[in-house]
């Protein structure tokens, strides 16, 4: 993109396109499965969704840097929490979820697999069905 990276509507979305992992460019350079934004009727910029895996990637580098160590170096407790934010965000929706995540934290898809299974265990259950 060459020309409005100074406007306001760009820099209003550009954070939140670096979040999703995607990329800002000139409208004429769009493709079909890209996303063109206007403002005030006249095309600003396109977005370039990332694909699914990259977005996965993306999403446990951020976690890396909000937790200022590699997952792997986290605790169980703090793994834990981390399988389910990815869970809330739907990483275990793309190919290869499961064993990317565990790589990612250093322990076995097993692992994983039982931190997930920990939130819907019996008991849980109940304590989610019952009154407050």
């Amino acid at each position: 993109m060459t020309e409005p990276r100074d406007h306001p509507f760009v820099a209003a979305v550009k954070p939140l396109v670096d979040a999703m992992g995607g990329e800002l460019m000139d409208p004429a350079q769009a493709q079909p499965d890209d996303v063109v934004l206007s403002w005030e009727g006249q095309e600003l910029l396109a977005v370039r969704l990332p694909q699914l895996s990259d977005s996965l990637d993306h999403i446990l580098a951020a976690l890396e840097r909000r937790h200022g160590v590699p997952l792997a170096q986290l605790d169980r407790k703090s793994k834990q929490d981390v399988v389910r934010i990815l869970e809330a965000r739907g990483a275990f929706s793309v190919r290869h979820g499961v064993e990317t995540v565990a790589s990612a934290l250093g322990v076995s898809r097993f692992t994983v697999y039982n931190y997930l299974n920990r939130d819907s265990s019996p008991a849980k259950a109940a304590e989610k069905d019952s009154p407050r």
